[in-house]
């Protein structure tokens, strides 16, 4: 017997030896996994054990993330030598003025490069510097000195930031071999509508996102792509929109176009079923449109609208599709009244309608007497816009994970 109760004991310390292994790598499983969560899931980290811990001098690579490299607000006047394991570059907030070739010749794992907030010419960009980095995803070139848009650039690249810049030639070339691009912004730059139509965007066939805000723009943009969902236009001199200008987007989902000249649009022209948000404001409108039953947000503030016709908002009312429209902002026009109740039945989902001041002349303003219309939910009508918008914010957490969501500068 005695023998036997050591055999009987080895085995138990033997099996609880292996079950502690076992509880242990189920840990650092669990907390790899919640450290991976942490990242945005377009970016593949290569585990630290396989990482070597090379790092420029002059910039520091977190151990916990030694892929990625930050060299930022350093007062650096030239790009360090980037180690061939690095996937994200963070150079933003210096003092660069030249891109050339060198320092990326063995950076091939390139996933993100920030160069934005520098003093970067186009002239000072070596032909190629880029081209190469065949795993470049993301280049964000944006606060810079650029006159023109860099090029050749890597077929892998998929968002590329260039807005607060000087650009004003759009040379084909430049865009050539983008295919892969679903987000492009050049907002706040000199473009004009000669050299916007020379641009075949519609070649680039995975373009979701295009921001040409802040430019001196007069006309819509011609030969955008069937891809495109959102589209920025603010602040330009545009001041008019073709009748069919939006048939072959059917896509989109956002339109901007505050700040610019309209004093009228075609009645039926944002008839898209996937339209959710449309910015009009700070224009010249006088006259309501057709308002898209899949519309949530409505902006037509400061326009010289002196009433709103919501028979022509909503010609029809379908009891088994209504519109989706939640909130309207009308503040900085002419109404003497409130909209008609009538749209309640058009717009049964409206929970907001903000008048705030009316222009009475140039110089004089007055409020309504409802400066902001709210209407209180039911308890269904509650518990359904509750369960909508954390659906709402579900698609917005995933679209931020895809990195292709608008935020408060790119949309």
């Amino acid at each position: 017997m005695g023998i036997l109760s050591q055999v009987l004991t080895i085995i138990l310390l033997f099996g609880a030896t292996v079950f502690s292994q076992y509880e242990s790598d189920d840990f650092e499983d669990e907390y790899e996994n919640a450290m991976d969560n942490q990242y945005p899931s377009i970016f593949h980290h290569i585990p630290y054990s396989a990482t070597p811990a090379e790092c420029a001098k002059e910039c520091f690579c977190p151990p916990a993330f030694p892929v990625s490299m930050y060299c930022d607000h350093r007062k650096l006047q030239t790009i360090p030598s980037i180690p061939t394991h690095i996937q994200q570059l963070y150079l933003q907030y210096n003092d660069i003025e030249a891109v050339p070739v060198e320092p990326f010749v063995n950076a091939t794992a390139l996933r993100e490069v920030n160069l934005s907030h520098n003093k970067i010419k186009s002239h000072m960009i070596d032909t190629g510097a880029f081209a190469k980095l065949s795993n470049l995803v993301q280049l964000h070139l944006e606060y810079n000195l650029l006159e023109e848009i860099p090029s050749p650039l890597p077929r892998s690249l998929q968002r590329l930031i260039l807005g607060f810049n000087q650009i004003s030639r759009l040379p084909s070339k430049d865009l050539e071999g983008l295919a892969n691009v679903t987000m492009l912004d050049l907002c706040n730059n000199y473009l004009e509508d000669p050299q916007v139509k020379k641009i075949h965007f519609s070649n680039m066939k995975n373009l979701m996102q295009i921001n040409l805000c802040s430019n001196r723009l007069q006309s819509m943009p011609p030969d955008l792509p069937f891809s495109l969902m959102y589209l920025s236009l603010e602040n330009n001199s545009i001041s008019f929109i073709p009748d069919h200008y939006f048939q072959k987007l059917p896509k989109l989902i956002a339109i901007r176009m505050s700040y610019n000249n309209l004093q009228e649009v075609p009645y039926n022209v944002f008839n898209l079923s996937n339209l959710m948000e449309l910015n009009l404001g700070h224009n010249k409108l006088k006259q309501i449109f057709y308002i898209p039953r899949s519309l949530q947000h409505l902006y037509i503030e400061d326009n010289d609208m002196e009433a709103i016709n919501v028979t022509l908002m909503c010609p029809s009312i379908d009891p088994l599709n209504f519109s989706h429209l939640t909130y309207i902002r009308v503040d900085q026009n002419k109404l003497t009244a409130p909209i008609s109740t009538y749209a309640f039945f058009c717009f049964p989902h409206v929970h907001s309608i903000y008048y705030g001041e009316q222009k009475i002349s140039a110089n004089q303003q007055t409020q309504l007497r409802t400066p902001v219309f709210r209407r209180y939910l039911t308890p269904e009508e509650y518990d359904e816009a509750e369960d909508y918008y954390e659906e709402q914010d579900r698609d917005h957490d995933q679209r931020g994970r895809d990195d292709n969501h608008f935020d408060p500068y790119l949309y």
